[in-house]
């Protein structure tokens, strides 16, 4: 628990309430009346473990609850709770030093740590694996960008060795002109980074109800020191440095040496058109090129048929974690106006009042084409051991058609059975096979679950039984719906209309049932696709870099006569033995490349 604002009750008429349920305009200062009784908000707290609304000192308490039985909530710092046997051992020896019956449910902070992390959990598996891409794509492309801006300055290594400079040095210096920009990438990344990650996190804890996370010294240090590391090994991998000074600087295409000579003579000779040839050779010249460039359309192909699989999974998913979703077409029990009432002849709005349920299964079970009917009934119930009860769904009928997707047990079949979701079973410390209290208005019943149910609404927090297991609690449920399976061989559409015409005079409607929409799964959709975007222009970049690399390395112009003034005599065409080609070009002096360099400045 975390004081967020203010201070904490010490006296009757003070309280502090819990930032998740603090309502409008009600900080530290503000009165709130409740039965009767004035209190003065004196601070605002945070529990993770949400485990109450608001707090005071205990001889305020009596005069809240209005003489209403209350429940008592102890809350108990185990010696040895470091694994769930040890903390499941300390609940039994609670459970048996009370008077039996007394303690309806328990919860661990183990199962409150473990609700924190699935909330979030969506997230991480697919913003983890676009991190690794980008993680990937920025070495390739901070390699390419190195080698390449080294490579290009291949002649003036040339005159630094003439000029008596060792590879050594030369190395040195471009590996500290290397790492002044990238420093300076390195410190903008990481500020930029924590800039946007803190308020992001921030907001991620508030919403999520879980403890805000700074993003960690080391990772600070360690992005940077990686990136200039693989920046200074890039420049330092120099082959310019190590060959030879003439060969260096010799005027001519640099094509690989003997090896792509050979490959493109042997290309040659077969009946394919020349660019072709030149183009099938150029790997075998410039291997190390042609491997980042394969590697960058790689992880290009790698990221969109990730971001395909993974948007398509996230909607089969939330397809199968809908167990509402059931029957093939779905009637309400309050219709919705029908065209604009401000035209002539446009609708009149409905009355507000839903529709009676008999009166509507009767006139589904009654349709031609009707297979099953079942109608489900929402309410909100409290549960012992969960702060803010959590949301039931009522079924009543034949629920043999309702589409629903187990992971451990089976499905109710009988009065006094219920299923929940994971994150409800692990909320409340309950296991398939246990029993649960349910209340509303002092009324209670106990239902055992026998399933646990793959279902994403309501947060993962629902309950799901038959409307007679919960019918003694007479909860003041929401309007009904009907989920209605058709017969084989009969089009949903077409009996959707039948069953809209037949229960609209009880002002009911009905539809095909459609897929619903997650805010979530949008947002979700919406980054796969921004992430894939920046991935592929990374990765387009990576391919245009190479071919600018090879396009500012052409080869010199052959000439048969001689060339012009100031500019050396090249070689003059000719023929090897692999199809037409540039005859190797005199390398100059060393004398004469220098007095060059001298009279250039």
């Amino acid at each position: 628990m975390t004081l967020t604002e203010g201070r904490w009750a010490t006296a009757r008429g003070e309280i502090v309430l819990e930032r998740g349920s603090e309502p409008p305009s009600s900080g530290p200062g503000a009165r709130l009346t409740s039965g009767g009784v004035t209190l003065t908000v004196v601070g605002i707290a945070e529990s993770v473990g949400e485990s109450a609304d608001a707090w005071v000192v205990p001889e305020q308490l009596t005069a809240l609850a209005g003489g209403r039985p209350a429940a008592l909530q102890m809350l108990y710092r185990l010696t040895a709770a470091g694994t769930a046997d040890e903390v499941t051992a300390g609940q039994k020896a609670v459970t048996a030093a009370a008077p039996a019956g007394s303690v309806t449910g328990t919860r661990s902070y183990l199962d409150v740590r473990e609700t924190a992390r699935e909330s979030t959990a969506a997230f991480v598996p697919f913003v983890t694996a676009f991190a690794l891409l980008g993680l990937a794509m920025s070495v390739l492309v901070i390699g390419i960008v190195v080698s390449g801006a080294v490579g290009a300055a291949t002649r003036r290594i040339g005159i630094l060795k003439s000029l008596g400079f060792t590879p050594f040095q030369v190395g040195r210096a471009y590996v500290a002109q290397a790492l002044i920009p990238g420093t300076v990438g390195a410190v903008l990344g990481v500020a930029l980074g924590n800039v946007l990650a803190v308020p992001l996190m921030a907001e991620v804890a508030e919403v999520y109800g879980t403890t805000e996370v700074l993003v960690p010294v080391w990772v600070d240090l360690v992005v940077p020191a990686a990136a200039l590391a693989l920046v200074a090994a890039t420049a330092l991998a120099l082959r310019a440095a190590r060959l030879p000074t003439a060969k260096v600087l010799r005027v001519g295409p640099a094509d690989g040496g003997g090896r792509g000579h050979r490959i493109r003579g042997l290309l040659g000779r077969l009946p394919l058109p020349r660019p072709v040839t030149l183009g099938l050779a150029a790997p075998f010249a410039r291997p190390a090129r042609a491997a980042s460039t394969a590697a960058a359309v790689t992880f290009g192909a790698l990221a969109v048929t990730f971001a395909v699989g993974l948007g398509s999974t996230l909607v089969a998913v939330k397809a199968d974690g809908d167990p509402d979703r059931g029957g093939d077409v779905t009637v309400r029990t309050v219709a919705l106006p029908r065209g604009n009432p401000d035209t002539p002849g446009g609708a009149v709005p409905l009355p507000g009042k839903p529709a009676d349920p008999a009166a509507v299964a009767a006139g589904s079970a009654g349709l031609p084409g009707t297979d099953s009917v079942y109608r489900t009934a929402r309410a909100q119930l409290d549960v012992a051991g969960l702060k803010g009860g959590a949301p039931l769904v009522a079924y009543e009928g034949d629920t043999a058609g309702s589409r629903h997707t187990m992971v451990s047990g089976r499905w109710f079949g009988a009065t006094g059975e219920a299923v929940a979701a994971t994150r409800f079973l692990r909320a409340t410390g309950v296991r398939v096979g246990d029993a649960v209290t349910l209340s509303e208005q002092g009324r209670t019943v106990r239902v055992r679950i026998v399933g646990e149910v793959f279902d994403l609404g309501d947060e993962g927090m629902t309950l799901r039984t038959g409307a007679a297991s919960v019918a003694a609690l007479r909860a003041r449920h929401q309007p009904a719906d009907f989920a209605v399976t058709v017969t084989a061989g009969i089009d949903a559409a077409h009996y959707a209309e039948r069953l809209d015409a037949a229960v609209r005079p009880l002002r009911a409607e009905a539809a095909v049932t459609g897929e619903s929409r997650s805010s979530v799964i949008r947002a979700m959709q919406a980054l796969i696709v921004m992430l894939t975007l920046m991935l592929v222009v990374v990765a387009c970049l990576g391919v245009l870099n190479t071919v600018v690399l090879d396009r500012s390395r052409r080869p010199a112009r052959c000439s048969r006569r001689a060339g012009r003034p100031g500019r050396p005599r090249l070689g003059r065409c000719g023929r090897s033995s692999g199809g037409e080609g540039f005859a190797p070009v005199p390398a100059p002096s060393r004398r004469d490349t220098v007095a060059a360099c001298l009279k250039s400045g």
